[in-house]
């Protein structure tokens, strides 16, 4: 059983963030919803605790909050943010609502020396989402660190190994959170650091080996690293009885159907069907201009087509899917997670309530750069490993209102020309994701001596670590003309690029 620091789950878009930095650290984390007890924990070998961030307060009634039990266990707890201000409810401590909030950057000033902040500059950038703030400390607490707005934004009981942190480590933005965490982990909780993605895999494979038995395990192979990696870890968990299914829904890539047949029937040697639902998926999406909705049709039938392909393959028990965490709490209103919802996607949120197929999702405790680790260990080339991510539900969130052939004919060269100029230039596997989106609507252009009434397409084209912040990418004028240039002249019903220079927060990625 490996060392475990265990992330309490209080809601925070973050919490799975918290959680993959500590395994960079070299040490195994797991997520618990707040709500577990410390005996409970007490069964794994427990070396640290660390509270999350949360988007309720802890002054409001129905506040989540941990079992008292935990801060009597003498194991080391890192509160963050909404987890420092649970230590609000020790005895001593007053918590209020700030008349000055602190939203994004603020600068921390360390005033006292602490095993927590050592090696770190008195000065340093991080990063704040709170609108609490403790006024008065626990008995026993000292402030070691403030920012503007925050007298308490560092606070620590060294005697009872209590820390806490007004502020996010665990973003990019914090300047020194890698080192916090780091001094947290080995200097505090006295971990080894013995952990790597090749434990995760063999844990992994095991698991899946001790879920499905003898059982049988259906998979949507799309062609994405995702899917990719699913195939290969299940099917060296359990071999033959893997079965995977590409369904061609009409939402897919230019040519996507073939290369995935080449690549991994032809190549890899899998199981491979290929299920033809294009018009099944259109017609259901007639109509339909909601995002929500289209996710949410697009999950039900892709789950109707997989048991339609279940009845001519023989009994299936399982549907493996290649959920990552970035799904997951991004559609955190599930599973009694406390967090807000910001949108549901197809691998989470589009599944019936009431299904014959028992889901298996072994990456859900991933983020995309942490699968990619996992497929080297697995083997896997790098020409699917570094296949930018693409969404669940296709190219119908990539089209804005209602999916029709005549706009999924557009957006499919569209995006063609942007793949093969991003290539070309060699900035492909630099960036996370560059794809086009369909706007509906018309501007007047000119071409040769004819007015012409035609569409629009946005080129979204972003750098990122792992999607939960993202910003575009500052490419050279010279290549966006040449793609814009190529798109208005080469795809039939378009007049005019534009480019999204909108960073995540506050947008999306995504469109839709």
């Amino acid at each position: 059983m490996p060392e475990t620091i265990a992330v309490l789950d209080f809601g925070s878009q973050y919490t799975q963030l918290i959680a993959r930095r500590i395994r960079e650290c070299k040490v195994y984390s797991k997520i618990y919803n707040y709500r577990i007890s410390a005996n409970d924990l007490q069964q794994v070998d427990l070396r640290g605790i660390i509270f999350s961030g949360g988007p309720q307060s802890v002054l409001a009634p129905d506040a989540p909050k941990p079992d008292p039990a935990l801060f009597e266990l003498g194991i080391p707890i890192l509160g963050i943010c909404y987890g420092l201000q649970l230590f609000s409810t020790l005895p001593g401590a007053q918590l209020e609502h700030s008349e000055n909030r602190e939203y994004g950057p603020g600068t921390l000033t360390i005033h006292e020396q602490s095993l927590l902040l050592e090696g770190m500059p008195n000065k340093a950038r991080v990063w704040n989402s709170h609108g609490d703030r403790l006024v008065k400390l626990p008995n026993g607490f000292r402030a070691i660190a403030s920012t503007e707005n925050a007298d308490f934004a560092v606070i620590e009981n060294s005697e009872r190994q209590l820390y806490g942190l007004q502020f996010h480590p665990e973003v990019s933005h914090t300047q020194e959170g890698a080192a916090l965490l780091n001094n947290f982990l080995y200097k505090i909780c006295a971990c080894s650091g013995d952990w790597s993605m090749q434990d995760y895999k063999q844990q992994a494979i095991d698991l899946i080996r001790n879920t499905v038995g003898n059982q049988k395990v259906i998979l949507g192979l799309s062609g994405g690293v995702d899917s990719a990696v699913v195939a290969l870890l299940i099917h060296q968990a359990i071999g033959n009885q893997l079965a995977c299914i590409f369904v061609d829904n009409g939402l897919c890539r230019l040519r996507e159907r073939e290369n995935v047949q080449k690549e991994f029937q032809e190549h890899l040697g899998l199981n491979l069907r290929v299920a033809e639902a294009s018009e099944q998926f259109l017609s259901q999406l007639k109509g339909v201009t909601d995002p929500e909705q289209k996710r949410k049709i697009i999950g039900k039938i892709f789950i109707e087509v997989f048991e339609q392909e279940v009845s001519q393959i023989g009994e299936v028990n399982f549907l493996a899917q290649g959920t990552l965490y970035s799904d997951v709490i991004e559609s955190s209103g599930i599973d009694g997670n406390p967090a807000a919802v910001i949108k549901s996607h197809h691998n989470v949120g589009g599944l019936p309530d009431k299904m014959r197929l028992k889901l298996i999702e072994p990456l859900r405790s991933l983020f995309k750069d942490e699968v990619r680790l996992l497929g080297k260990e697995l083997g896997l080339s790098d020409i699917i490993l570094n296949r930018q991510p693409f969404p669940g539900p296709g190219l119908a969130v990539r089209i804005l209102g209602e999916v029709l052939p005549e706009r999924l004919a557009i957006l499919r060269q569209a995006d063609a020309v942007l793949d093969q100029e991003i290539r070309a230039a060699g900035f492909y596997e630099k960036l996370w994701q560059s794809f086009a989106v369909f706007l509906p609507i018309r501007t007047v252009g000119v071409m040769g001596d004819d007015r012409t009434y035609d569409y629009v397409i946005a080129l979204r084209i972003v750098e990122s670590e792992d999607a939960m912040t993202a910003d575009w990418a500052r490419l050279p004028y010279d290549l966006l003309q040449s793609i814009s240039n190529r798109i208005i002249n080469e795809v039939s019903g378009v007049n005019r690029v534009v480019l999204d220079i909108s960073s995540k927060p506050p947008s999306t990625i995504e469109w839709e």
